[in-house]
């Protein structure tokens, strides 16, 4: 008999997309838990390991039932699943614009090419900066994301020179430097980019400034 995917999942909900290149569209999130980073500004630390396991078939039935276009795996980190590939790859099967959010502390290498990878690398202000793994950057297509979450001045350093590193702007869609929420205002990320010329996309966090920090959203 072949074997039914399963996985813990953290929770599976309907909002807005809050970042990224689909902020503000209604899409459907599926929280995988669990992580092996601590990043000193969590905001989802209750998926590290409260969850449900359900099927793949009872998963895409909840998805379905929200009648989205867009549909976001999270976490957590969610390829911290295995199965979170095959999950991956029959949202995809059913027609859905499909994004994925990691850490980039996991291999992307077997994400459904179909998938939008949003990649998280660590600034140093996280903590986990050490957890990233470079030779995810090799896997990156054209309409992947890199998202950096900035904390201080030397975060933005650190982000701008790994962003010229790697080539970023020419090797994905979209570079997304996102301020530390409540830790670094945004003017002063505005004005950083601003007077360095950087050639990247500012983010703030749509969810929160319409619903805190409330699990769901």
């Amino acid at each position: 008999m072949e074997h039914s995917p399963s996985l813990r999942i953290n929770e599976i909900f309907y909002s807005l997309q809050g970042e990224t290149a689909t902020v503000g569209l209604p899409t459907v999130f599926v929280r995988l838990t669990g992580c092996p980073l601590r990043c000193t500004y969590c905001d989802t630390a209750y998926a590290f390991h409260k969850g449900t396991v359900m099927g793949l078939d009872e998963i895409l039935a909840q998805v379905d039932s929200y009648g989205a276009k867009y549909i976001t795996v999270t976490g957590g980190e969610p390829l911290a699943q295995p199965e979170c590939i095959a999950l991956l790859q029959a949202l995809c099967e059913r027609g859905y614009t499909v994004s994925l959010e990691t850490s980039g502390a996991m291999s992307i290498e077997k994400v459904d090419s179909r998938v939008v990878t949003i990649l998280d690398l660590k600034t140093p202000a996280s903590g986990e900066c050490d957890k990233n793994l470079e030779s995810n950057i090799k896997f990156l297509k054209s309409t992947d994301q890199v998202k950096f979450v900035i904390c201080d001045r030397g975060d933005f350093d650190w982000a701008r020179a790994k962003t010229d590193q790697f080539d970023l702007r020419h090797r994905v869609a979209e570079v997304l430097f996102s301020p530390s929420f409540e830790q670094l205002s945004y003017r002063e990320l505005a004005d950083w980019i601003l007077q360095e010329r950087a050639d990247v996309r500012m983010q703030l966090q749509l969810h929160k400034h319409i619903w805190g920090d409330k699990p769901g959203h």
